[in-house]
């Protein structure tokens, strides 16, 4: 989702997914590590009673691999077969705008059907969702303030500094949720936190677009954000039609 809000926000769409890429390769090879450290190691370091329970570093792995190393693969196959045989305008102008939406719908589907799964554990356990929601909303409004902060600091430019911003405020609860689900199953406490995830995130990264197009011609000048992103998306649709 962080490549909707950089897009919305004027930001550099290449740079973000530069940063979305390496962020992928980063969590195949260490997300497994550090589910097995955090569900495992820790509660032991912390002398926390797990009552048994045990989560294998493979259990996360092969979900993880699913989820990112099979859509990372696709990815490289089909930029470079495309761009081959058709060329970089046909994949870039024609492929990628019939492409992009597919994923989209996909994680729309998920969550549509995990909150239908979980509609009554979030309805009737309102605290639980708070104890889940409120740390995250923090974490998006510290990370998203102190990483534009810096990027203007060092002296990037708005579109940059945005990528940089949103790329950090964001979390991928698309693999959390696809990792609650194949280890702990649909209906399990994971999921359910994995499912208030995209709840929270959602709407506040939809209000920090607006704010990052308020500091962009506050702090960079009018001319670093282009238009609205409103106004973008009509432009678009007016265009495709």
């Amino acid at each position: 989702m962080v490549l909707i809000w950089s897009d919305l926000a004027k930001a550099d769409n290449e740079a973000t997914a530069l940063l979305v890429a390496i962020n992928s390769l980063f969590q195949i090879v260490a997300y497994s590590l550090l589910g097995w450290f955090y569900l495992n190691a820790l509660p032991d370091l912390l002398g926390l009673d797990s009552q048994g329970f045990e989560v294998g570093i493979w259990e996360v792995a092969r979900t993880v691999l699913i989820f990112l190393g099979i859509p990372l693969v696709a990815g490289y196959l089909t930029r470079e077969i495309g761009i081959n045989r058709r060329g970089a305008h046909w994949y870039q102008e024609t492929f990628l705008l019939w492409i992009g939406p597919i994923a989209l719908y996909g994680l729309l589907f998920t969550i549509v059907m995990l909150f239908a799964i979980q509609g009554d554990a979030i309805t009737s356990q309102p605290l639980d969702v708070a104890l889940i929601a409120v740390p995250l909303l923090i974490y998006f409004l510290i990370m998203f303030s102190v990483s534009f902060w810096l990027g203007k600091a060092i002296g990037l430019s708005y579109p940059r500094t945005a990528s940089l911003a949103f790329t950090a405020a964001s979390n991928n609860f698309e693999l959390a949720i696809a990792v609650a689900v194949g280890v702990f199953g649909a209906s399990s406490g994971q999921a359910l936190a994995g499912v208030v995830g995209p709840l929270i995130e959602v709407p506040v990264l939809v209000g920090l677009v607006y704010v990052a197009l308020w500091a962009g011609r506050k702090w960079f000048g009018t001319a670093a954000v282009q238009h609205h992103p409103i106004e973008g998306v009509r432009t678009a649709e007016s265009t495709e039609g």
